[in-house]
């Protein structure tokens, strides 16, 4: 593996700034996901470490060597694509034996069983070395084109949104095996993804980006609790955070400045009628089985949060609201002031009666 550096790396295409001066490190051995809806930039970055466009300006560095005028087959990189891209008339033994076939990095066969066992064991897909790539299921296709490219043992890998086609279940299942072989590994990873869960739990650092601009890069837990922004704080989060003037909920210990107030779900504590804070009326109640969605009116405002699914809450109720350790933001959309209070990075919490 190999640390990766990106210094000022802009590429347009036509007038369009598709990456936009991003500066970014990835250690070796670490695993960094961009974070972003489609259009970010995201793809083009992953792109450009590969070889495959070259930047208008700025330097891609792999293992502190400039590569940015190097072809993409000398660069050792290995890219994992959202579709498995398989070979159908090869068997997956064949499909993972491919890379390590090719004229320019050719293998002793022995060497490319003992490689092709080891990470065929590592995927769970010994059984299935002998089937057609088009006798797999979803997942086993994808574990399959994750070995293709882990096969190579390459300096980094690039992955472009690996699980996106894959079915709810079997993508959790996938992010927890994906983070198991890069942590055996020690595999450097450039993740590409729009799944906020995949981010929060795979990622040793988060990159945000946006209109091809590197918003915030940092933990998980420093880029949710601690947003540089507005847009940041609405990536990550499930419930979403609510975005509420300054004076519906006044906080006392808003910085001046503060136009817009964020609360996630652990910054709102339900209460009796009465208390410190405004009332506000539970327009509805979804109970999830382990927690439950109330959804609040508060001066024509509405907001969302979690409640115990045993608490005592229902559609038509009126119950205090106190804002507890919330988020601030000017009137530009950037962060001031205060510290998020402290909370899980999955965004679940909030208090009720």
């Amino acid at each position: 593996m190999a640390e990766v550096a990106l210094d000022q790396v802009t590429k347009r295409f036509g007038a369009t700034t598709a990456v936009d001066g991003v500066s970014l490190t990835v250690g070796d051995g670490e695993l960094v996901v961009l974070l972003g809806p489609t259009g970010a930039g995201k793809t083009t970055t992953l792109r450009l470490v590969a070889g495959l466009e070259r930047p208008d300006c700025g330097v891609v560095r792999i293992g502190g060597r400039d590569v940015t005028p190097v072809p993409p087959a000398e660069r050792d990189t290995a890219f994992v694509f959202q579709q498995y891209s398989l070979y159908p008339h090869l068997s997956v033994y064949d499909n993972l034996a491919f890379p390590l076939r090719a004229p320019a990095r050719r293998r002793p066969e022995p060497e490319i069983r003992a490689r092709v066992a080891e990470i065929a064991e590592l995927l769970h897909i010994t059984h299935k070395l002998g089937n057609k790539a088009t006798r797999l299921s979803g997942g086993e296709m994808q574990r399959v084109a994750i070995g293709r490219a882990l096969v190579r043992r390459p300096s980094i890998y690039l992955m472009d949104e690996p699980l996106s086609s894959l079915d709810a279940k079997l993508r959790a299942e996938m992010r927890l095996e994906l983070k198991r072989i890069q942590v055996g590994l020690g595999a450097t990873i450039l993740y590409v993804t729009h799944d906020q869960v995949e981010a929060l739990t795979m990622a040793n650092r988060i990159g945000v980006i946006d209109r091809g601009r590197l918003i915030q890069l940092g933990t998980p837990r420093q880029v949710y609790q601690q947003p540089c922004s507005i847009h940041v704080a609405e990536r990550l989060g499930s419930p979403p955070i609510n975005l509420i003037p300054a004076d519906l909920l006044p906080s006392p210990a808003a910085p001046p400045g503060t136009r817009t107030i964020g609360a996630r779900t652990e910054h709102l504590r339900l209460g009796a009628v009465g208390g410190p804070g405004p009332a506000a009326l539970i327009r509805r109640v979804e109970h999830l089985g382990d927690q439950a969605h109330v959804h609040l009116e508060v001066a024509g405002h509405t907001l969302l949060t979690l409640a115990d699914p045993h608490a005592p809450v229902r559609s038509g109720d009126r119950v205090g609201l106190e804002l507890v350790g919330p988020l601030y933001f000017d009137g530009s959309g950037n962060r001031i002031g205060g510290t998020a209070a402290p909370g899980p990075a999955s965004g679940a919490g909030g208090r009720t009666i």
